[in-house]
């Protein structure tokens, strides 16, 4: 069995009880073609680095699941593309390292800080910092990828503009080969614009990008 995890982002000015009918329904989907939910992460509204559909925010869902039939990804990312209440998604391959590195995230045993484990009442700076910076505004980086990034110590955008190619691709490595995969070729570029507020820019750099690489093929 392959296993999977798609992140996706609902329009936020459905109701409550329409977002989660939105989710549910990829989730029910999944389930449908005989795929195993591993977790299901409702990670809530979070701030988008620019508009999307005149949007400023949107409520960000995260699906684990392992399939022995992996066409249903071509299936659910047409139904995404045509779901007028999905405003973003993106679908990666988990390895065993990366199943792992989910587990042991939700044990607790990941993306703690030593003050956090021994209780002090302060949080960790490079907490904060993940958190007004999210790098998952840069195209191509995910959540998983933003706490592989995270751990060694590119923790905003301007971290992320300083990083070599060679050391993003270290980075990477780190978390395992279901990471090894991913091309940090314009995530600097990107990261630039970011850490100067040029979010037009970066929005047209985007609108020209696939999963955060040069098109290829059609994405989106």
């Amino acid at each position: 069995m392959k296993n999977y995890e798609v992140t996706f982002i609902v329009d936020p000015v459905l109701s409550s009880d329409e977002i989660k009918t939105a989710a549910n329904t990829y989730s029910d989907m999944l389930k449908d073609e005989g795929c195993k939910i591993t977790h299901i992460d409702e990670m809530g509204l979070k701030q988008l680095a620019y508009p999307i559909k005149r949007r400023n925010s949107g409520v960000y869902y995260s699906i684990e699941y392992g399939t022995e039939a992996p066409a249903v990804i071509a299936k659910m990312e047409l139904a995404f593309r045509r779901d007028e209440r999905i405003m973003r998604f993106l679908t990666i391959a988990l390895d065993k390292y990366g199943v792992k590195y989910n587990q042991d995230k939700r044990d607790g045993k990941i993306g703690v800080s030593r003050k956090e484990k021994e209780g002090s009442d302060k949080p960790a700076v490079e907490q904060k910092e993940v958190k007004k910076q999210d790098l998952g505004k840069i195209e191509g980086i995910g959540p998983k990828i933003s706490e592989v990034l995270a751990s060694s110590g590119i923790l905003t955008y301007a971290d992320l503009a300083a990083a070599s190619q060679d050391k993003l691709k270290e980075a990477l490595a780190k978390g395992g080969d279901a990471f090894k995969m991913h091309d940090p070729t314009t995530w600097t570029a990107q990261a630039k614009l970011a850490d100067q507020g040029k979010w037009n820019e970066l929005q047209k750099m985007q609108d020209e990008l696939n999963g955060g690489s040069a098109k290829a093929s059609e994405e989106e």
